[in-house]
């Protein structure tokens, strides 16, 4: 990764939807965390995301605090890095609001996420989850973030926002480059984390079987057993990455090897090609284990401390509000609103 120039401003953030699991861990936490070495990093809660579809009001509150132990427990530091609610600096909603008014429907209605979540159920779907996307964009342009961390699933609300950003600056800035294209940010071989039961299917807590995802509060016996348990196929493991093609559950298994252990997948199937799942599984599990559980007790601490995880969330805000609002201010004045 290259050294940033000082104006790099990496954006990313997390829905506190509760019980964050392995697949929010190596999807984006661990990715926050290596780049708070080389940029500038704004790492929000998004609540106003969440609430497109019913929260539970207190539990609400209760994953917003989770969501920052999270981050902490994972080894970002609150001190250096912006870390905030979304819902507390109200630039966001504002910007979104703008932007709605930019963005075309034409532009909304390719968005493929939305079909996927909605399936058949369209009509009865909330207004905020099909402006989603455009919220999304407001969250990134608020702060002129250069850079944003994003998998596969994103990359079509990115692109989103670079048109966002492209139209607003020909309609209002008079082509001037008021709010930046961001770009995409790969940080390692991408680990999209999938369900131990079924390897076509992304990791969730809305999965109906808790043997399908590794929580980060799982205790060590816990992770052992799901992962002994996980669904895999009669045939040993391959030598080679090209061998994993058609075994999603094997590909799964091993993809979480090399990302916990900070490894290409090559390197994994040098080790273990040819053999069966039980010793790799084994060994997976003491690795699970032991990069989790110190995690887990550490969140579940700083959980226990409200007025702490409080005061890291006010002072983030306060310092995102600083960013944000000159910002806000200026995208008014180019609109024409006093």
């Amino acid at each position: 990764m290259t050294t940033p120039t000082p104006q790099e401003r990496v954006f990313s953030g997390v829905q506190p939807s509760g019980d964050l699991h392995l697949g929010n861990y190596l999807g984006a936490i661990v990715q926050f965390v290596e780049l708070q070495r080389h940029y500038q990093c704004i790492y929000c809660i998004v609540d106003l995301h969440a609430i497109t579809v019913w929260q539970e009001p207190e539990r609400l509150r209760e994953n917003i605090r989770a969501t920052a132990a999270a981050y902490i427990a994972a080894g970002i530091d609150p001190k250096e890095q912006v870390i905030f609610a979304q819902s507390s600096v109200t630039a966001h909603a504002e910007l979104a609001w703008m932007f709605n008014c930019v963005a075309r429907i034409g532009w909304l209605n390719r968005m493929t996420q939305f079909k996927e979540k909605v399936g058949k159920n369209r009509e009865n779907a909330s207004v905020g989850l099909y402006v989603y996307p455009v919220l999304m964009a407001a969250d990134i342009l608020a702060y002129h973030a250069t850079h944003v961390p994003v998998g596969e699933d994103q990359k079509q609300h990115l692109e989103l926002a670079r048109d966002i950003a492209a139209k607003f600056n020909n309609d209002f800035a008079g082509g001037e480059v008021f709010f930046p294209q961001p770009e995409p940010l790969i940080t390692a071989e991408a680990c999209r984390v999938m369900s131990l039961r079924d390897g076509k299917s992304k990791m969730s807590k809305s999965d109906a079987s808790e043997m399908s995802r590794i929580l980060l509060t799982d205790d060590a016996e816990s992770i052992v057993r799901k992962i002994q348990k996980a669904k895999t196929d009669a045939h040993p493991l391959p030598g080679e990455v090209a061998g994993l093609e058609g075994r999603p559950e094997a590909e799964n298994l091993v993809g979480i090897f090399a990302a916990l252990e900070g490894v290409k997948r090559e390197e994994v199937l040098r080790r273990y090609g040819g053999g069966n799942f039980a010793g790799f599984k084994k060994d997976l599990a003491e690795v699970a284990v032991a990069r989790l559980v110190p995690m887990g007790e550490e969140m579940r601490r700083l959980c226990g401390d409200a007025d702490y995880l409080d005061g890291v969330l006010q002072d983030g805000a306060s310092r995102a509000e600083s960013l944000a609002r000159p910002i806000l201010n200026r995208a008014r004045e180019l609109v024409g609103l006093p």
